[in-house]
């Protein structure tokens, strides 16, 4: 016993490796799942721990010394490693805990500051001996951001907050109309392979990184800066972003942006085309990835949809519709307002700003007005909008817009205008978000502007295109008045696809003599963001009115005349009253959507989802339409299957049902989307439903 320990202490000191505990920091860390299994990701401003493996005598803490190197490109920070626990907020600390020192293994805990930059990492463990020995061992992490610690810019202060805005890697979109609400279920794929290198990756082809990457690195500490380079890098317009926009035409060198379900596909394309743009995206698209990368990146995030949402390329706070006399709406403005518009919102503290500006920032990475030179939108706070502060940065004014700007209706003949009429409650008639912890609406739109109504959460059911009617929705938009005419249009219920549309013009004669009337009703197809095309059913009248009179037209459009037309697309209705006495016109209209029919997902045995034990689903679907339908049935869900399942439907009858059963082994614990995409091929129409799956540890 002895000859061994002389044997120890005359052996020479060598760090052998470091094992950089990744199970351990992970779960600490909130990371599991976060790259591949091998690496280690953690956040900023908190601990983490790595161990010495050494060859010969073991560490002394009396005679030997170690010092770390942390590198990020051609930044770098040294720290001596100590003996005290304090961590330092604006600093690399790295110590040892004496009390519990295992000298042939010893532990060392190293902490980011708060206000690091995100990004990879190399570590490069040094020790010095009395000897004046030098022995270096080399690994590498990733660092992000941390909403976990209140020293960091992204402190969000609610823990189910940071499980729904950080964590959560499924959700719903909401689109349709603000009269008429639907759901999509999307797959943000935070822990999907390949996920988080490819956030990485975005942010090192970037310009800023391309022009100055010491530069580039030292601004990733801020995410005010991050957000604006993710912004830009979702849209390829300026740079090599991930995708390319397209709002008409058709699809077939690319992918239709209604058939997207989740991020991972689109991000992994982009990096396995060495950066070509992925073809193609609409508005919820590009925001729906970008929530993948911020939220990978360690800030808050969420999708948010305003319905109405104007699109001012003026600035004056004014968007100009025209009809024709027979309700025809024309293509004759650049400003425009599209039904809904999807951005998301980050969580940051603005010290650029004042505190009273931190909070929600909109960010919008569809391409739509460039800013401070490229096709990007924000951090604009949510609070500036709100108090219409248009002097701060970044783009509050163009925001301010999109959820307040007036609508004025035209009706024009020949380029005469015969009639104008003002509607300041139609925009930004609803903005909501998806809620926290439950699969419902959120409304937010008292967050953005002065409403009358609180603030509130709709509930809504499971399935894929759920809807709501939104009772503050002004009816401004529905009725306009003359001065001798009066006249409303309205959806008797929320159309259903299948179903006839059932609307109601009522006139009200206002004066105390006869009136004979022409009345013309038009209905275009239309997609979300575009005036509409051609018209696809119309109807021309008289109306005989008496003095003080109100007459009811009930009207109904039939699922033969439209649904072959429609699809995923959404109506323009309108009604154009002309006095044949007067020549006064006026007009009423009315946007909305036909809520698609469903798919309806039943597991098993919800109750007994368990990691790594195989279960069952059936997804059911029944033809709502007036002709058979064949199509393509996608299943996928991150967490619960490794590679998207396909089947191919043939013909089915109409009112006919189809079930198909599926088998699943979920990979990871945690509320977990599995979803279904059933895309006609017969109707311009993608089917979908989804089901939330509850996986257990077993």
């Amino acid at each position: 016993m002895h000859w061994t320990n002389v044997c120890l202490f005359f052996a020479e000191f060598k760090l052998q490796n470091v094992n950089l505990e990744i199970l351990e920091n992970l779960s600490r860390h909130r990371t599991e799942g976060l790259g591949s299994s091998k690496a280690l990701v953690v956040r900023r401003g908190a601990p983490f721990r790595v161990s010495l493996h050494l060859k010969g005598r073991p560490f002394n803490p009396q005679t030997d010394l170690l010092k770390i190197k942390i590198m990020m490109g051609r930044l770098y920070a040294i720290m001596p490693v100590t003996y005290s626990p304090k961590m330092s907020p604006s600093q690399w600390t790295a110590y040892m805990d004496l009390g519990s020192l295992n000298p042939q293994q010893p532990s060392v805990h190293i902490s980011a500051p708060a206000s690091a930059p995100v990004g990879r990492y190399r570590l490069v463990m040094c020790a010095f001996t009395k000897d004046g020995q030098n022995v270096c061992t080399l690994s590498e992490f990733t660092l992000l951001c941390n909403p976990w610690c209140k020293e960091d810019s992204v402190y969000i202060p609610f823990e189910d907050q940071r499980e729904e805005y950080v964590l959560n890697d499924s959700g719903l979109l909401f689109m349709g109309t603000a009269t008429n609400l639907v759901s999509r279920p999307w797959s943000f794929d935070l822990f999907e392979s390949g996920v988080l290198e490819a956030c990485l990756n975005l942010l090192d082809v970037s310009p800023q990184h391309k022009l100055n990457q010491q530069m580039d690195h030292m601004n990733r500490n801020d995410p005010v800066y991050l957000s604006r380079v993710v912004s830009a890098m979702i849209n390829s317009l300026d740079d090599q972003g991930v995708l390319t926009g397209k709002w008409s035409g058709d699809y077939k060198d690319g992918i239709n942006p209604a058939v997207w379900t989740g991020s991972g596909d689109i991000l992994r394309q982009w990096v396995k085309s060495g950066y070509s743009a992925v073809k193609y995206g609409q508005c919820w698209v590009f925001a729906a990835v970008m929530c993948t990368v911020m939220r990978v990146l360690g800030v808050p995030c969420r999708v948010v949809t305003n319905y109405n949402s104007a699109h001012d390329t003026n600035s004056n706070l004014v968007i100009e519709e025209y009809y024709t006399k027979t309700g025809l709406k024309l293509n004759s403005s650049k400003d425009s307002i599209w039904n809904f518009h999807v951005w998301v919102e980050c969580w940051m503290s603005r010290p650029d700003l004042g505190s009273a500006m931190d909070g929600w920032q909109v960010l919008d990475p569809t391409p739509m007005e460039k800013s401070g030179g490229v096709f990007c939108c924000g951090p604009a706070p949510v609070k500036a909008v709100r108090d219409r502060r248009i002097d701060l940065i970044f783009d509050v004014p163009f925001v301010c817009a999109e959820v307040n700007a007036d609508v004025h209706t035209i009706i024009v003949n020949q380029g005469k205008v015969l009639s104008v009429n003002k509607d300041t409650e139609r925009v930004g008639a609803f903005i909501c978000t998806k809620a926290v912890s439950f699969p419902r609406i959120h409304n937010i739109t008292g967050d953005y502007k002065h409403v009358k109504s609180p603030t509130s959460t709709i509930s809504l059911s499971s399935s894929s295109s759920s809807s709501s009617r939104h009772s503050g929705d002004s009816t401004l938009r529905r009725a306009s008045s003359s001065k001798g005419v009066l006249v409303f249009l309205t959806l008797d219920k929320a159309p259903v696809c299948g179903q006839p549309i059932i609307f109601t013009v009522k006139v009200i004669n206002k004066q105390n003599k006869p009136k004979r009337l022409k009345m013309h009703l038009n209905a275009q197809a239309k997609e979300y963001n575009h005036n509409p095309s051609d018209t696809f059913w119309e109807s021309h009248g008289l109306i005989q009115m008496g003095p003080g009179e109100v007459k009811v037209v009930q009207q109904q459009i039939l699922p033969v005349q439209y649904e072959d037309v429609v699809g995923d697309d959404l109506i323009n209705l309108a009604v154009v009253l002309e006095d044949m006495a007067s020549q006064e016109q006026s007009l009423a209209t009315e946007e909305f959507n036909i809520v698609s029919p469903e798919l309806t997902i039943k597991i098993a045995d919800k109750n007994s989802a368990v990691v790594h034990r195989e279960q069952t689903a059936t997804v059911t679907f029944t033809n709502p339409f007036s002709h058979p339908v064949s199509g393509v049935l996608i299943i996928a869900g991150a967490g619960l299957i490794e590679e998207r399942i396909v089947f191919r439907m043939s013909s089915l009858r109409a009112g006919g049902t189809v079930e198909q059963s599926i088998s699943f082994i979920p990979r990871m614990v945690g509320s977990k989307m599995l979803h279904a995409n059933l895309m006609l091929s017969d109707v311009r129409c993608t089917v979908r439903g989804f089901k939330m799956v509850s996986v257990k540890s077993g």
